[in-house]
């Protein structure tokens, strides 16, 4: 940790910071509750409608989970990246139209590097499209109790229709760890490593602050930077959500503060979650002047890597493991939240995780499909030709002036919706001239047929687009 006078100086003009946003708290909302009660620990605005950004994110897993558990797909099948997925703009992980992912690797990938491309591929993979995937997002809204939130993509790139709010976020942060805890360390790995490269996370209370064991960062300039964050001490399991903060630190800061305020309180509160008054779904308020104005492209455009890319150094013999943090033990007892947050980011042991199916796989995969076209039971789009695994990000997506939005809002937010853009039904992307995932299922399910009657049963074959046989891409050995 530094010392001295640029410390000292550090912590002033963070002091300082904080003792802004506090003067504009009324765009800050903030709650924290106790995960196994559901009570409200303290709160402030926590139903007020914002963006969700890529907090969006958590209920992206929320319902892909959900179809593991129906049985629709399984952690090991392998999503298909479209190219209406390939096309997101950053954060992504630039995989090519054609490139294979596991379900458990898209979603480690999803919680870490928060990848919009991904983010699109699974739900495509879960749904057959974006548009079908958010109307189980709001399905799954309304099963859970969510009354803030309306959502049209999964990934919370930037659209005035999607809104949530502090206390849904909280609700589907406790429906992940309640419902699904053999899952609960996909949210608190503190890195990835794909090939030669290492993905850290953008949570800078994990490694950082005592107990913080996971959840999911979000920014945008409309929203801010927000946080869903949880934390055990002592067996007692707390979420606090903190949103529009004007920057990744004082984000850590107040999400810290929070935590030592909740963990020496018993008893008292607000009641549970479901007591908090309601201003239904409407229009969130536009943070953009305050967050970017002043910032430049490059800030911008790091967003979520801001604050967050030097590593303390690996004592030696110490081992992280998987989102546990290998750093000296030398910072002191008690840190104020200040004092946290200007910390370097813990080092980690990073989780492997691979492009690919996995090994000896011979299921099938889940690809993007035209609303209308049900995909075959058990058919599997050929594997596809090998080829790069990353398409180049130096150029990200501009909106086309033309393009139409879906009119799918509740009518609180059609107001909400820029003058000049014009409603019109909510349609799958089908690229024109391309042969739709579900239409290369039918013209190979024939061929398939015969080629695994000949097939050898410890050697299924896996053919290319052009039917000829594809060797199947095999990831870096398990650690």
């Amino acid at each position: 940790m530094r010392s001295g006078p640029t410390r000292v100086a550090t912590l002033g003009a963070l002091a300082l910071a904080l003792a802004g946003a506090a003067s504009r708290a009324s765009a800050n909302p903030t709650l924290v509750i106790d995960v196994d009660s559901g009570q409200v620990l303290s709160e402030s605005q926590s139903t007020a409608n914002w963006y969700p950004a890529s907090l969006t994110k958590l209920m992206t897993v929320y319902v892909a989970l959900h179809a593991v558990r129906d049985g629709r797909v399984t952690m090991d099948t392998p999503f298909v990246v479209s190219a209406r997925a390939a096309n997101m703009p950053a954060s992504k992980m630039g995989f090519k139209p054609g490139v294979e992912v596991t379900l458990d690797n898209a979603l480690k990938m999803l919680m870490v590097k928060s990848p919009n491309d991904v983010a699109v591929t699974v739900a495509e993979g879960v749904s057959g499209s974006v548009e079908a995937f958010a109307d189980e997002m709001n399905a799954a809204a309304a099963r859970l109790g969510l009354r803030e939130s309306h959502f049209v993509n999964p990934n919370g790139l930037p659209d005035v229709r999607q809104v949530s709010s502090a206390r849904d976020m909280a609700v589907i942060g406790r429906a992940l760890l309640k419902e699904f805890p053999e899952q609960s360390d996909l949210f608190g790995i503190g890195a990835l490593q794909l090939g030669d490269q290492i993905i850290r996370t953008h949570n800078g209370l994990i490694g950082r602050y005592p107990g913080a064991d996971g959840m999911k960062t979000g920014f945008t300039c409309a929203a801010g930077f927000n946080v869903v964050a949880s934390a055990t001490h002592n067996g007692r399991r707390l979420i606090a959500v903190v949103l529009g903060s004007p920057s990744a630190r004082e984000r850590t800061a107040e999400a810290a503060a929070l935590f030592d305020k909740a963990f020496n309180q018993w008893g008292g509160g607000f009641g549970p979650l479901e007591n908090l008054p309601s201003p239904g779904i409407g229009a969130a308020p536009d943070m953009h002047q305050e967050i970017c104005s002043r910032r430049g492209r490059t800030a911008i455009a790091a967003g979520e890597e801001e604050e967050l890319t030097t590593p303390i150094a690996l004592e030696s013999g110490k081992s992280g493991g998987r989102g546990v943090p290998a750093y000296a033990a030398t910072a002191p007892a008690a840190i104020t939240p200040l004092e946290l947050a200007a910390m370097a980011p813990a080092h980690f042991d990073p989780v492997p995780v691979f492009v690919g199916p996995k090994p000896g796989w011979t299921g099938p995969v889940a690809a993007a499909r035209p609303a209308d076209v049900a995909a075959p039971a058990g058919a599997s789009p050929a594997t596809p030709p090998e080829a790069s695994a990353f398409a180049p990000i130096d150029k990200p997506q501009a909106l086309d002036p033309n393009d139409t939005l879906p009119l799918t809002a509740p009518v609180a937010l059609h107001s909400a919706i820029p003058p000049g853009v014009k409603a019109t039904t909510a349609k799958a992307s089908v690229q024109p001239g391309a042969k739709t995932s579900a239409t290369k299922v039918a013209d190979r399910s024939k061929a398939k047929a015969k080629a695994a009657v000949a097939a050898a049963p410890d050697k299924p074959v896996v053919k290319n687009q052009k039917g000829e046989p594809a060797a199947v891409p095999t990831p870096p050995p398990a650690p």
